[in-house]
């Protein structure tokens, strides 16, 4: 089992900015653009009348394609793709190394602007607002969507990285982005399983899928530019939109990923975003309305999801060790000021999951590593993860959340 040492040090400012460095550098030498584990149907075998239209051929070929550890892209015809949300998360963690180190933000900046362009670029058109989908399209058991999509869980990945520059780092310009999302997402979204107390959000415009950790990203984006506007309509929608994901907390703390249909199990990264999305109403509203829900939700992540300070990607199990929840896992870390665990597992992550020339492996198995470089699922990930950590550990004085301690 892969697992760390109790009170192992944390990772050193001078090591981890170097693999920060480095991680940089392998994403600009590829323009930011890299395969995706969710990429296969953009081989032109797709577009041949049978295979493209055929529901079942082109799930299983995405899930063989996501499975297999060695690389068949390039031989299927399927070209590095140029994600929203990697700019995103390549322009999140640009910010965050903004703010750990002032003296260097001018080496940064001009970078972020030209990140900010590209997010305006590759906006999905069409839609009552700004919004964006990944550059491939996606087969799932309850629908397809075709590239660019807009979906609410890309729109909140890249409007939460826009919100960041905005906030941290006074990039003006990135503000009416979010404004305009939340149009998208009252507008366009469909609204679901509604009641007096709350509703959820579809996962995007063409489907009726509810899924809460979705759902919650929508509310993140409404509380976030409701702090800047007072706009009420976005603080209604936000509290409804929380209070049905709160209401299918199970009483240990754990949320599933969907309802309404089969997905009813729990992973890593996707309850960690969960728990961003209400700490971060919390913050934007000064509301303390789901407290005790975080508290318990904190609680099942942190006893339910971790060997030592390695992230599990379900709870009953150690492996496999995913690039994606390990570097949420640093980013939710932070947020509830557990600084340094988040700073022991980024020394474990650039160790351990970081290749030489920057990128990140997909996952480890208990008998293989996956060694395949996805530039959004891993090494931009773990890019935002490792520079959040870079900025907490330059913060003084953190304290632990008050209201958890209760």
């Amino acid at each position: 089992m892969v697992s760390v040492r109790p009170n192992e040090p944390g990772v050193s400012l001078a090591a981890l900015l170097a693999g920060i460095e480095r991680t940089a550098s392998h994403m600009r030498a590829e323009s930011y653009r890299g395969y995706d584990p969710y990429d296969a149907l953009e081989s032109p075998l797709f577009r041949l009348p049978v295979l493209g239209s055929n529901t079942w051929a082109r799930l299983a070929a995405q899930q063989a394609l996501k499975r297999l550890p060695l690389n068949l892209r390039f031989a299927l015809g399927v070209r590095k793709g140029y994600n929203p949300v990697t700019i995103a998360l390549a322009l999140q963690g640009l910010v965050y190394l903004m703010a750990a180190q002032p003296t260097h933000a001018d080496l940064y900046r001009q970078e972020c602007r030209t990140l900010i362009s590209e997010l305006k670029r590759l906006r999905s058109p069409g839609y009552s607002g700004d919004c964006w989908g990944y550059d491939f399209p996606w087969q799932s058991r309850y629908g397809f969507l075709p590239a660019r999509t807009p979906t609410v869980v890309a729109t909140g990945f890249i409007t939460n990285a826009l919100f960041t520059a905005y906030e941290l780092a006074g990039f003006e310009d990135a503000l009416p982005l979010c404004v305009s999302a939340c149009d998208f997402v009252l507008g366009d979204l469909n609204r679901g399983m509604e009641t007096t107390n709350g509703f959820c959000w579809s996962y995007s415009p063409l489907d009726r899928q509810w899924v809460l950790n979705a759902s919650a990203k929508g509310a993140r984006l409404c509380a976030q530019v409701y702090s800047v506007t007072n706009d009420e309509r976005l603080l209604e929608a936000a509290t409804l939109s929380l209070n049905f994901v709160t209401a299918h907390q199970s009483s240990g703390g754990a949320w599933p990923y969907a309802i309404g249909d089969a997905r009813g199990w729990s992973d890593n990264f996707h309850t960690a975003y969960v728990l961003d999305a209400l700490l971060e109403f919390r913050s934007r509203t000064g509301l303390s309305l789901y407290d005790t829900n975080i508290a318990s939700g904190w609680g099942y992540y942190r006893r339910r999801f971790f060997d030592g300070v390695v992230p599990r990607y379900y709870d009953d199990k150690p492996y496999p060790i995913d690039a994606t929840s390990c570097a949420q896992a640093m980013i939710t870390l932070c947020r509830f000021h557990d600084v340094s665990t988040a700073s022991e597992l980024a020394r474990w992550s650039l160790e351990r999951l970081q290749r030489p020339n920057g990128a990140f492996v997909y996952r480890v198995y208990r008998r293989y590593v996956n060694k395949i470089e996805y530039m959004r699922w891993s090494t931009a990930w773990m890019f935002c993860g490792l520079c959040q950590v870079a900025w907490s550990l330059s913060q003084s004085g953190t304290r632990p959340l008050e209201f958890l301690e209760a």
